[in-house]
């Protein structure tokens, strides 16, 4: 195996993490209906069901970056593999609804805290020159994770008596690959000296990933210890920059209202006047777009820089969503005027905001606080993300379609204007040298 195989393969290894994240995000969709009538859910339980997981993601999120830390980024990915599969058999065979419940809130788990381990064990394995591309692969496979459980679930409509119970059981083959593959990827060298002290095995990591930078890397990472102490905490004003950075581009990510859309593209579809069979094509067209230009994005985010990609999407982004506002508030809604910008909309923010962030988060924070800080921002993420989603019914049929959207249009803007203003390039750059731009920055 070359090295460039080897790396590729450790990533979309540490990537699988991404593909299972996409997969239990969306797997509930084409079960919760079977599920309500199965078990008699009222109203309020029917939302607790559809929700628990990503109750469990923000919790997870918020808490992953402690067994980054402690036990390691790959011993972390193997327990998260075990969440996955727990969470797979567990809810499939679960006889009663609390049972699915604590199953289905172990799998939010591991989707949190595979936003946290997964782009930090990438960003530290991978050579200054294709890092960007490595870590957006777990964003690829986020959004492939979604894709394939919406064709699964199509698949497995009428398997059995109890279809539902194979459209959530399948997940534990995928798991179970991740699992087993994930005990032959090696430590982080960066954790291994900085954590461990383990400067043998650290030097082996290093020779493995490019031979000819071993000990330039080697170097740049001991140096970068020196600059902190043993009890760097993440909040004790010294990390304000990346701390900024982070929560800020992560808060972007879900005010341009991309859950929303997502989670409730049939609805949208529906308030423009589609039939329901016109919206569900329309969403599963939403998916196939997203996935298409985040392979575009994968492909020029390190030959174009991270700004490049931020920049192109915030402005498509604005001019997108500033039309749909106007065709809710003219009421033009004749043929396929706002599901056509909707896509045009996706594609934008597929090829920036979808693959840059978990790329940019992941390099952005010094080597002693990488965990914690990679925690802040997907806990952000996450935080918002629940946020937008719960609110956004309330919002369009309290404000209206337009002034919704004008919302997430106003926030593209001042997106923009952090792109522009504060936003350092990172591409092509030592991890131990992008701390020392960031500071500067």
């Amino acid at each position: 195996m070359s090295q460039q195989q080897r790396i590729f393969f450790w990533s979309v290894t540490a990537a699988l993490g991404g593909f299972l994240f996409g997969f239990d995000t969306a797997v509930i969709s084409g079960v919760e209906q079977s599920l309500q009538s199965l078990w008699g859910l009222s109203v309020w339980e029917h939302g607790l069901t559809v929700s628990i997981a990503l109750i469990g993601t923000v919790i997870g999120s918020m808490t992953g970056g402690i067994p980054a830390e402690q036990l390691g980024r790959k011993r972390t990915l193997f327990w998260i593999a075990v969440l996955y599969l727990l969470a797979s058999l567990g809810t499939a065979l679960a006889p009663n609804w609390p049972v699915f419940l604590i199953f289905r809130f172990l799998g939010g788990l591991g989707v949190g805290a595979s936003s946290v381990a997964a782009p930090m064990y990438i960003s530290e394995i991978s050579p200054p020159k294709s890092r960007g591309r490595l870590v957006a692969l777990f964003q690829f496979n986020v959004v492939l994770g979604i894709l394939i459980a919406y064709l699964s679930n199509f698949l497995l409509a009428d398997a059995g008596a109890e279809p539902w119970r194979w459209m959530l059981g399948v997940q534990a083959l995928p798991s179970l690959i991740f699992l087993i593959t994930v005990l032959n990827i090696p430590e982080s060298p960066r954790w291994l000296l900085l954590k461990k002290g383990n400067v043998t095995e650290a030097r082996e990591v290093l020779n493995m990933i490019d031979p000819e930078t071993t000990e330039q890397t080697f170097v740049a990472i001991q140096e970068s210890n020196h600059h902190t102490t043993a009890s760097a905490r993440l909040f004790s004003g010294e990390y304000k920059t990346p701390i900024v950075l982070a929560v800020l581009f992560a808060v972007f990510n879900q005010v341009s209202g991309i859950n929303a859309i997502i989670y409730y593209a049939p609805r949208i579809f529906e308030m423009t006047g589609l039939g329901k069979s016109s919206s569900l094509l329309s969403s599963a067209g939403i998916g196939v777009i997203n996935l298409v230009f985040c392979l575009i994005s994968i492909n020029l985010i390190d030959r174009y820089g991270r700004r490049t990609l931020m920049k192109i999407g915030s402005v498509g982004l604005i001019v997108t969503l500033a039309l749909v506002a106007r065709a809710f508030y003219v009421e033009d809604f004749s043929g396929m005027t706002v599901p056509m910008l909707l896509f045009v909309y996706i594609a934008f923010f597929s090829f920036s905001q979808g693959a840059v962030i978990w790329v940019f988060i992941s390099e952005i924070f010094p080597n002693e606080v990488r965990a914690s800080g990679q925690a802040l921002g997907s806990f952000t993420h996450w935080f918002m993300a629940a946020i937008i989603t719960f609110t956004f019914p309330y919002l369009s049929e309290r404000f209206g379609g337009g002034n919704t959207f004008l919302f997430f249009m106003i926030m593209m803007v001042l997106q923009l204007v952090f792109v522009l203003r504060l936003m350092p390039e990172t591409k092509g750059t030592s991890l131990e040298k992008i701390e020392r731009t960031v500071f500067a920055h």
